[in-house]
């Protein structure tokens, strides 16, 4: 390269941000502040001080000399900034200390404040101003490198196949970067193939870590190449264990590790829940513009580790050994872990339309959520969209800014009883959106992706049917708490019943042994509490969502001290 970079001329902030923030030069008192928990090192030209996919357990401050960030492919370094004085190394990954996504090279004799981990922790924690410095550049940058795809992850897939689709959800909602080379589109994929000894039955692919070749891999198989569980420790005793990482439970989770808890979260797919797959919330407070779903996970996933919380990704409980004290979560591998409380923050399943071939299509045609990842597939086309709460209604607009045409199919005569008033004047002032009530899906057509679909007015009995290869089913859903079946009470429809909806009748079947009645938001089951989608008479509002994950954690406190 004839002309180094300097970070901010690499790394290109995200929009609303600055190269100062994603960059910011420390000064000399904050630097002290820094050295007071770290120490000094000095390194040499062209030494390699974090090397590419290990764990990250440290952050460099630059006192004197440069470093280079370094992006590595086929063995090839490219720089992508330089950490010059006053400059901080890191990204999200130094959080959790997962492994890195790029290497650090010393470009001279450089004089450095070495932070260990633990220690940075201890600080962001008790320094708000450095905290909040030190937090916003590491989100700003792992967002910018997911832009950039810079990383070692290459999905090869076709945008007709479900799989591909998982894995591209998957990596997505997990921030993880990756480059995608699609089987319609790329005319390289074939030497790709017959490099790696690839057919086109083995699709997808992910090559990961540039060696590793992953044919059509399970979440759990792409945790374990990414190593995004690893230095997670099992075995001991925790204060609270949180079953799930939608917003309840990362409320729960960043107030808990805030008020010196140790806390592990278990999650089977990805932080944000339903929630998080939102094109974009507007009713949520203290986001006049609104925030994505993406982006309040995100932001409340990272927080939840600046904290100190542990997160398990892709393990699903099957069960909670519920006879005696501390409580154990069991996973389908056999493996356990345990606490001494629980809050459960499962949240609930989509709600499917009764379509014979539905789940044929699902991921390749039919889709729950309406982010960038879904918009993308669709551009330009005629989508369906079904149902008639707010949640349909967010998908409504923001697929109507790239769609041609959306149509919006209700069971009911109206929206006025299930949407919020704010969206359902978006709809009616939208150009390109077709409301139809009284409407409902009753076939889908199509080889390997959805092509056709037909509906029902059933008023009329008139059917239309339209070529159109798009449908974004938001109907509902149902609790996800089967797997607690036998541990705490439910109730009909399968809610976890909490509090004062517990009945006399409930305690007594549980075998209560407190002299106390139940805690609001505890379970049948003494220090197992339920919160979000999943507790019966839940509020269907993120807010409310997050309120209980955080009130849950008062309850916890008083249980421990029992």
């Amino acid at each position: 390269m004839s002309k180094l970079p300097d970070a901010e001329d690499a790394l290109s902030p995200p929009p609303g941000s600055t190269p100062s923030e994603m960059f910011p030069v420390l000064t000399s008192a904050q630097q002290a502040r820094v050295l007071a928990h770290g120490q000094r090192r000095t390194v040499e030209p062209n030494e390699i001080v974090v090397e590419l996919n290990e764990h990250i357990t440290k952050v460099f401050v630059v006192i004197s000399g440069r470093l280079h960030i370094l992006q590595v492919s086929n063995n090839q370094e490219q720089i992508v900034a330089i950490c010059n004085p006053g400059m901080f190394t890191g990204e999200l990954n130094v959080l959790s200390g997962r492994r890195g996504l790029v290497r650090i090279r010393a470009a001279e004799k450089s004089e450095l404040t070495e932070i260990e981990r633990e220690a940075l922790q201890g600080l962001v924690e008790t320094d708000s101003e450095l905290s909040d410095i030190f937090l916003r550049a590491f989100i700003l940058r792992r967002l910018e490198l997911i832009a950039r795809e810079v990383g070692d992850i290459v999905l090869i897939g076709s945008s007709h196949s479900l799989d591909t689709f998982r894995i591209k959800e998957f990596l997505t909602r997990n921030y993880q970067p990756y480059s995608y080379i699609d089987l319609e589109r790329d005319a390289e994929v074939q030497e790709i193939l017959d490099r790696f000894s690839l057919s086109i039955d083995d699709l997808p692919v992910l090559i990961c870590r540039g060696t590793a070749v992953l044919r059509n891999p399970t979440n759990e198989e792409i945790t374990e190449c990414l190593g995004l569980n690893e230095g997670i420790e099992q075995t001991h005793v925790r204060d609270l264990i949180i079953v799930g990482a939608g917003p309840a439970g990362l409320a729960a989770a960043v107030y808990g590790a805030s008020e010196g808890l140790d806390v592990l979260v278990v999650e089977s797919n990805s932080p944000g829940g339903q929630a998080g797959a939102s094109s974009k919330i507007e009713n949520y407070l203290g986001f006049p513009t609104g925030i994505t779903g993406k982006e309040l996970a995100g932001n409340a996933y990272a927080q939840a580790q600046k904290f100190g919380a542990q997160i398990l990704i892709a393990k699903e409980a099957q069960g909670l050994a519920c006879d005696r004290r501390p409580y154990a979560l069991k996973f389908d591998d056999g493996e356990k872990v345990t606490a001494q409380t629980v809050v459960i923050a499962t949240g609930a399943m989509y709600r499917k339309l009764s379509l014979e071939n539905l789940s044929r299509f699902e991921g390749a045609g039919v889709y729950y959520g309406a982010t960038h990842l879904e918009s993308q597939l669709c551009s330009g086309e005629e989508v369906v969209v079904v149902g008639g709460g707010n949640s349909a209604g967010q998908a409504t607009v923001f697929l109507s800014q790239t769609a041609r045409r959306v149509y919006l199919l209700v069971r009911s005569n109206g929206l006025a009883k299930s949407m919020s008033r704010y969206l359902i004047r978006r709809i009616e002032e939208s150009p390109n959106v077709e409301l139809r009530t009284d409407t409902e899906v009753i076939a889908l057509r199509g080889n390997d992706h959805l092509e056709a679909m037909e509906w029902r007015n059933n008023k009329s009995s008139k059917v239309e049917k339209h070529k159109i290869g798009a449908l974004f089913s938001m109907i509902g859903a149902v609790p996800n708490s089967a797997w607690v079946e036998g541990c705490v009470a439910r109730d009909g429809a399968g809610f976890i019943k909490t509090g004062s909806d517990l009945s006399k009748e409930d305690l007594e079947r549980a075998k209560w042994p407190l002299a106390r009645a139940p805690y609001l938001l505890e379970t049948s089951l003494p220090g197992v509490f339920a919160v979000g989608d999943v507790r019966g008479g839940n509020v269907k509002r993120v807010a409310s969502a997050v309120g209980e994950g955080s009130i849950a954690v008062a309850f916890v406190h008083r249980v421990l001290a029992e």
